[in-house]
């Protein structure tokens, strides 16, 4: 058997993007790659984050919000960062890991009605969702 490339998903608290881009990779993907997230200043995981998530049919209620550091002596194959600071933050992994910046909007920043801040949330994951199913195959290449 072919052993998996591994992705790491990262961003700077590791708490909302990160942690949905996990997962929604790991429910379209997981077959094919082992997938993690992380953060340069973990946090925690937000909880408009899994609940947008759980909309989807996807539990990450048992991710935990890991530091970049767990991950830096691993080889990794892919880097995708999600965020502006975690891209310039990003440290060099050992091996010949590609790295892909893909930005979106930190939905934890969102401001209004608690409705407001999940439309927010569920906008952001559906586009993290849209680009791995549009973009991550072509990114291979």
């Amino acid at each position: 058997m072919l052993k998996q490339k591994k992705v790491l998903v990262l961003c700077t608290g590791n708490s909302c993007r990160s942690q949905m881009a996990e997962g929604i990779a790991r429910a379209l993907y997981g077959e094919q790659f082992e997938i993690f997230s992380a953060g340069t200043k973990p946090s925690y995981v937000h909880p408009h984050a899994i609940t947008v998530m759980h909309e989807i049919g996807i539990d990450i209620s048992n991710h935990r919000s890991k530091s970049v550091t767990e991950f830096v002596s691993q080889p990794i194959d892919f880097v995708i960062t999600v965020c502006g600071n975690a891209d310039q933050a990003c440290p060099v992994f050992p091996g010949q890991s590609k790295r892909i910046h893909w930005e979106f909007e930190d939905p934890a920043h969102a401001e209004g009605s608690v409705e407001e801040v999940l439309d927010q949330f569920r906008k952001v994951r559906d586009t993290i969702r849209d680009k791995f199913l549009k973009d991550w195959m072509h990114t291979l290449k």
